[in-house]
């Protein structure tokens, strides 16, 4: 075994001061060494990217504290280490993989801009020569044509795009440490794969150690050898993967391992109503070149997309990162230009002037793929989730709309009494929650779900699934549900269309796409998701 690299010793965080402080960690301690991986999993709010935080010191003082605790990194403290010293380790020495890259990708550079300033800091490297390293990096990550995309701005990639963006600047520096927290959360299951193996290969090339936060359990099993298991702020059991896996001691390690979405859709009954349709759907993207900015190519987003969505049916819409699925959504609600059909209840979506069309938003509702991205951080929970039902005139007085606000975070699992806090003080998985909450409070009938688990742990995904199935149950709401994570697709699913570089590849009822795909690129994706195509 090798000496450790990294020991952290009797780590406590607090937030605020005096009596209303809040303990986010409480004498966490562990040690990782060289070639070694270590998971950290827990749920939201556990403590996990608290802890990655620690070590690089980016946690926001002095609001922050450490009331006790030692960091030390190759016999280097970093627990109060000056400036300098923490300049130079953090993006050379210890590389990090941001949860959210699109709030830690800097939105005014393009991404050669950005990977180059990690070269040029730590590595020297300037010129032709950086410029060669940043297209092997993209290419090393999975990004088509690295070449044509280096002048990309950060909104110009897909969300998956940019996770393995940040990926690239994380490993410029062929840091020693690398620090991943939820590095394939954004992630298609055969890009995971991709990246997964890319890792486990530079760490062995380089004998690089890996602190990796994850809320997929089985990510863990394929990655770490060593496990830490957080819930409150405390690490309540840790190990080898295979003994913490094979028999947990620990009551809330147990209740993790077992939760997973579980089942599959079983209809009864008559077919309903068709409540969503579109015919010949396109988006399509104009290419400008020249002085005179003509015309002369198209990105084809969405490309003869037809389908239909019935009342109280999910649809599941699945491919990997950029073939379309999220602009397909955004087409729906009229939220970016199309041309083609759709048909919202019998009705032209597209023939409808956009004052006739806001009552119908009530109706159709949307949770964004980046929860952070899409909640004002000017505004409380109440206020954001509340700000529907005071734009379409629900709830007689501010104590009703106050109740609504109460019931809908309660069903999403969200601490009622939180509702006067701001977005930038929950995590991510409860960011996603929010989201939830601000779509379900208007009781809609069609809602558009974007990934809206990617972001929680596996308990919480467990719990989402139940309380989507139970709404769907309860009001006869229809879901378009996008989701690279095929296991809650299984398990939510009446109906399924497979999307590759803007087309429909493969379209039926769920169960028998799932248990006798035809097509190639379908048969990939779920070989990498569970290991066989059935």
């Amino acid at each position: 075994m090798n000496p450790p690299i990294l020991t952290v010793s009797d780590l406590s965080v607090t937030f605020g001061h005096g009596p209303g402080a809040v303990v986010a960690l409480e004498g966490a301690g562990f040690t990782l060494a060289k070639g070694e991986t270590l998971a950290l999993v827990g749920e939201s709010g556990s403590g996990k990217s608290v802890t990655a935080l620690s070590v690089l010191q980016l946690l926001p003082y002095p609001r922050a504290r450490h009331p006790t605790g030692s960091i030390l990194f190759d016999g280097i403290e970093l627990l109060g280490a000056p400036p300098e010293t923490l300049r130079q380790v953090r993006g050379g020495r210890i590389g990090m993989v941001f949860q959210e890259p699109m709030t830690s990708l800097n939105p005014l550079h393009n991404i050669a801009r950005q990977i180059g300033e990690v070269l040029a800091l730590h590595k020297g490297m300037t010129g032709p020569a950086a410029n060669a390293r940043i297209i092997e990096l993209l290419s090393l990550v999975g990004i088509p044509h690295p070449e044509k995309r280096l002048g990309a701005l950060p909104h110009e990639l897909s969300g998956g795009q940019r996770q393995r963006v940040m990926i690239a600047m994380a490993l410029a520096a062929e840091p020693d440490l690398l620090i991943a927290d939820e590095p394939t959360t954004a992630l298609d299951v055969t890009v995971q794969a991709q990246i997964l193996t890319l890792l486990k290969d530079l760490q062995a090339r380089f004998g690089m150690a890996m602190l990796f936060i994850t809320h997929d359990l089985s990510l863990v099993r394929r990655m770490a050898d060593r496990v830490c298991v957080m819930t409150g702020g405390h690490i309540v059991e840790s190990g080898p993967v295979a003994d913490v896996f094979e028999s947990p001691q620990h009551p809330y390690t147990q209740r993790l391992l077992a939760a997973q979405p579980k089942g599959r859709v079983q209809r009864n009954g008559k077919m309903p109503p068709v409540l969503l349709e579109a015919e010949h759907l396109r988006v399509w993207f104009p290419v400008k070149t020249g002085l005179w900015r003509r015309t002369t190519s198209h990105i084809k987003a969405v490309d003869d997309v037809s389908f239909r969505l019935r009342q109280g049916r999910t649809l599941g819409v699945v491919g990997e990162s950029g073939s379309g699925k999220t602009t397909l959504g955004l087409a729906l609600l009229r939220l970016t230009q199309s041309t083609g059909a759709i048909r919202f209840q019998g009705d032209d979506l597209r023939q409808i002037k956009p004052a006739a069309l806001r009552p119908l938003r009530r109706e159709m509702q949307i949770v964004f793929q980046d929860p952070y991205g899409s909640l004002s951080p000017r505004l409380s929970v109440a206020q954001i989730v509340g700000e529907g039902l005071e734009v379409h005139h629900i709830g007689q007085t501010p104590a009703e709309r106050r109740e609504r606000i109460v019931k809908a975070l309660t069903e999403v699992g969200l601490d009622p009494g939180s509702a006067d806090r701001y977005p930038h003080e929950f995590s991510g998985g409860q960011r996603q929650r929010i989201a939830i909450a601000r779509a379900l409070v208007l009781e809609p009938k069609l809602l558009i779900l974007d990934e809206p688990t990617s972001a929680l742990d596996v308990s919480v995904q467990a719990q989402i699934v139940d309380l989507l199935k139970s709404l769907q149950e309860r009001f006869g709401l229809a879901y378009l549900f996008i989701s690279h994570d095929l296991r809650v697709v299984r398990a939510l699913a009446d109906d399924l269309i497979v999307m590759k570089d803007g087309q429909v590849v493969e379209c039926g009822p769920a169960a028998t796409v799932f248990e006798t795909p035809h097509q190639p690129y379908t048969q990939a994706l779920l070989a990498a998701a569970f290991g066989t195509t059935q």
